[in-house]
């Protein structure tokens, strides 16, 4: 039960990286359109799904709460600051989807919101990762690093360099999804993006290294983590064929597959713990009891259907847009 559950917990993150993550990238360069025609057609490329994958958020949240209540406990008291900060931001996001299309004097202040609510969001993300990356404060077990024990330079770093990845993502979104001057506007943003999120690997990799961080050490006891920044690396250099000959599909599938390699090599090279590497998923899970009760409701029955429904959703939407109304040709 223990190990299904960690499965599902991985899962649900994972897919709310890849899926959410574009969007919040659209909504990233949101604010560098140039005209209100490329935002009305931005903000139809991901209208059809975003509710659905903030859903993954939503999934993540319960299966943490419900399955693993101590590192849930753990993570709500260190990140209380950044998860308000992340949820105020999303509920701005999502009003501003609603509010916008109806507003006249009033747009600038939802065109705003969608776009500062998406990096807020984004960069809230990235910090608690880098918190975590980092290490937290504890003494005996138990969580002592108050109110701001997440702050540090790597995990501010961190918060930047998913705010480019994402945006990364959100360009390859708009290259595969529209056309004309959005998909140029797009395209001139990839090289820029992807060299910056070198940059920022680099950075990271050279603080692990100076700062002695315990995730590295981990990475050299085990040699076969190496090989998803191998599949990332060459996720990258297709994506920049891609991008050089002007394929409208293959950029963003290898930009996905290059965020997953990164989730994988973390997710392992973490386990068994779920707060690094103070608690473990044992310590941190439920008993026997309400696992399998979970297992019955949640497992068998709501975690297939939320597969389903991405599946379907993003098979029925899989098209070119043909209009800035969120129209789609169909399945491609």
């Amino acid at each position: 039960m223990v190990l299904f559950w960690v499965f599902v917990l991985a899962i649900s993150i994972l897919l709310y990286v890849l899926l959410d993550g574009f969007d919040l990238g659209v909504g990233i360069l949101f604010g560098l359109a140039r005209d209100e025609s490329q935002r009305r057609t931005m903000m139809g490329a991901v209208s059809p799904g975003w509710d659905a994958n903030e859903t993954w958020l939503v999934a993540a949240a319960v299966v943490l709460w419900g399955a693993f209540p101590k590192a849930y406990a753990v993570l709500l008291s260190a990140f209380y600051l950044p998860v308000l900060l992340m949820v105020t931001a999303l509920i701005a996001r999502g009003v501003a989807f609603e509010f916008r299309k109806e507003a006249h004097r009033t747009r600038w202040l939802w065109t705003a919101s969608f776009a500062a609510g998406s990096l807020v969001a984004t960069f809230m993300q990235g910090v608690m990762i880098g918190a975590l990356v980092e290490g937290l404060h504890f003494v005996n077990g138990s969580y002592q690093g108050g109110v701001l024990g997440w702050l540090s330079p790597f995990a501010l770093l961190c918060g930047v360099g998913l705010c480019v990845g994402y945006a990364l993502l959100g360009a390859c979104w708009l290259v595969l999804k529209t056309e004309g001057d959005v998909r140029d506007f797009a395209y001139r943003f990839i090289p820029p993006l992807a060299f910056a999120l070198l940059g920022f690997l680099i950075a990271v990799f050279a603080y692990a290294l100076v700062e002695d961080l315990p995730v590295l050490g981990r990475w050299l006891a085990r040699p076969y983590l190496f090989i998803f920044p191998v599949i990332g690396a060459a996720a990258a250099i297709v994506l920049a064929t891609s991008v050089r000959r002007r394929r409208d599909r293959p950029p963003f599938f290898m930009a996905e597959l290059t965020f997953a390699a990164g989730f994988a090599t973390f997710a392992i090279s973490f386990w068994p713990y779920m707060i690094p590497f103070e608690i473990t998923a044992e310590q941190a899970a439920s008993p026997h009891a309400s696992l399998a009760f979970m297992f019955w409701g949640a497992g068998l029955f709501v975690f297939p259907m939320m597969l389903l429904y991405t599946k379907t959703g993003l098979r029925v939407f899989s098209g070119k847009m043909v209009s800035s109304e969120g129209q789609y040709e169909g399945a491609e």
